[in-house]
């Protein structure tokens, strides 16, 4: 039987139906990647709506960019929750919903009846995500946001200057990072329920999912007990890793093995570098960077770093100017990846990095306005009440 929620799109998630009760960053961005893919999403908004409607400037006709672009692809439907006439459709959407989505403080959709262990009685293959800052237990009552998790995660201390203060990052990186957590355990749930027919809860938190993507800086203290501390732009295990100075623009270097190292040594004009017993190998690189730093620089000096990313590039060294995220997003569109797209045919949205041989992402839905979506969606639940009704 046809889902009466479901919107007739293309896409690998066709006819999944999520049902959005997320705000701000985390669980908007994996319900739009998941609706991206062609799933069907309701986001069920208080009468104040999401509260990134109103994280401006900047803004685009009037709507906060901030807000676009977590929220393409989705229909608005403005509930109040306290409202026991609004509580009723919020529980009939998600008794259409495969998928439900949210981020309320630990337990906060409890006195709602609308926590997973309260649905589950009725709907055992009901797949529920829920995303929280600090997880369930002694960290459930501190608001999650992602600068908090910066700070408390350890990610502020490893970023900025050796010597200057710590810096977060240029984005909600955890937030993106959380989302992007989500939405892989949705899937595995979501073919877990296939196979069996059971759903189940999949829990993600901010801390969490920050300490498992700082990757090797997490690892090393994990496993060496090594405490990673700030080194500006340098890397702690390689070398040359950073910025370097050139006659116009700073140039990214980044050397993984010897056979770069040689390369990029004779493309500079300084062969004797890599035969020097002080570069001679990764770790010995590390041990002399110092040294090894002013060397490289002075040979860099007397081009600009486009003429430098073109000479080093084409010989196999990876290297990059600093550009700007105008110049990133035309750098892009020069190499064919197309990073621009329309959400609706009309609002300019970055695209889902993801392409599929036979079920491409679209963007046929702009985001949507407060409640924008609401008419017909209610519409659509009353269908289905009448069909039900003898």
């Amino acid at each position: 039987m046809t889902n009466p929620l479901a919107d007739e799109r293309p896409g690998p998630l066709q006819g999944i139906v999520v049902a959005d009760l997320s705000r701000i960053l985390a669980g908007p961005y994996c319900t739009m990647l998941l609706a991206d893919m062609g799933a069907t999403v309701v986001k069920i908004e208080s009468p104040d709506g999401d509260d990134t409607r109103r994280f401006a400037p900047p803004v685009h006709e009037g709507v906060a960019t901030y807000y676009q672009s977590a929220n393409r692809n989705k229909r608005s439907l403005v509930l109040d929750l306290a409202d026991d006439g609004d509580l009723a459709i919020a529980r009939d959407v998600i008794a259409q919903a495969d998928v439900v989505v949210e981020n309320f403080k630990a337990g906060g959709l409890r006195r709602f009846g609308l926590d997973y262990a309260t649905l589950a009685v009725d709907r055992p293959d009901l797949v529920y995500a829920s995303i929280t800052g600090f997880g369930t237990g002694a960290g459930a009552h501190l608001a999650g946001y992602d600068l908090m998790v910066q700070a408390l995660s350890g990610f502020m201390d490893t970023t900025g200057a050796q010597h200057g203060e710590p810096f977060r990052g240029g984005f909600a990186l955890f937030d993106v990072l959380t989302g992007l957590h989500t939405a892989v355990g949705i899937l595995a749930a979501l073919r877990h329920r296939e196979r069996t027919g059971l759903g189940q809860l999949v829990e993600t938190n901010l801390l969490s999912a920050a300490l498992s993507s700082m990757v090797n800086q997490t690892q090393a203290y994990a496993a060496a007990g090594h405490v990673p501390r700030r080194m500006g732009n340098q890397h702690p295990s390689l070398y040359p890793y950073e910025p370097f100075p050139t006659a116009d623009l700073p140039l990214v270097i980044a050397v993984g093995n010897d056979a770069q190292f040689e390369r990029l040594c004779a493309v500079i004009g300084r062969d004797d570098l890599a035969t020097d017993p002080r570069f001679a190998a990764p770790q010995l690189r590390n041990a002399h960077r110092d040294a090894l730093r002013p060397e490289i620089a002075a040979a860099l000096a007397d081009r600009g770093a486009a003429e430098w990313f073109d000479l080093l590039t084409g010989v196999g060294v990876p290297s990059a100017p600093i550009q700007t995220i105008e110049d990133g997003i035309r750098f892009a569109e020069r190499i064919g990846l197309e990073p621009v797209g329309l959400a609706g045919d009309a609002l300019p949205i970055v695209r889902n990095p993801l392409t599929f041989s036979h079920t491409p992402v679209d963007y046929p839905l702009a985001p949507p306005s407060l409640d924008e979506g609401g008419s017909e969606l209610r519409e659509r639940l009353s269908a289905v009440t009448r069909e039900k009704t003898p």
